[in-house]
């Protein structure tokens, strides 16, 4: 089972950037995605979610006008569109899923495999 996180880099404010997440070892499509995200200091935060067929989305507070979730099972990958970055947006972001479920809240103690994590800085 691994995630493999990619996409992150150094980025203006104001930027965007399209982080992947590609999946080998299982049945991509069974599984609910997660992307969350953990600045240093700070406790790992749920971003956004996507059930396995593709069809619900989810958003804390944080994510919602700024990310987009998507996934295309076809390649077992799942996406986070992030727009508008601003300094806020600087952390280390994971993807995770827990094998077990179709949907899944935003709570990060329910997910039990995670990818290495992808680095975002947005400076000037």
């Amino acid at each position: 089972v691994q995630l493999q996180a990619s996409g992150g880099g150094l980025v203006q404010p104001g930027g965007s950037l399209r982080l992947s997440c590609t999946a080998s070892g299982f049945a991509f499509d069974y599984y609910a995605i997660g992307w969350f995200r953990q600045a240093p200091g700070k406790e790992r935060e749920g971003v956004a979610v996507i059930s396995a067929s593709g069809v619900r989305t989810d958003y804390t507070d944080s994510g919602k006008g700024r990310f987009t979730i998507s996934r295309d099972n076809t390649k077992n990958t799942a996406y986070l569109q992030i727009s508008n970055l601003n300094t806020d947006n600087t952390a280390v972001y994971y993807c995770g899923t827990d094998l077990e479920s179709a949907t899944l809240p935003l709570v990060a103690h329910l997910y039990t495999y995670w990818g290495q994590g992808t680095q975002v800085t947005v400076s000037s």
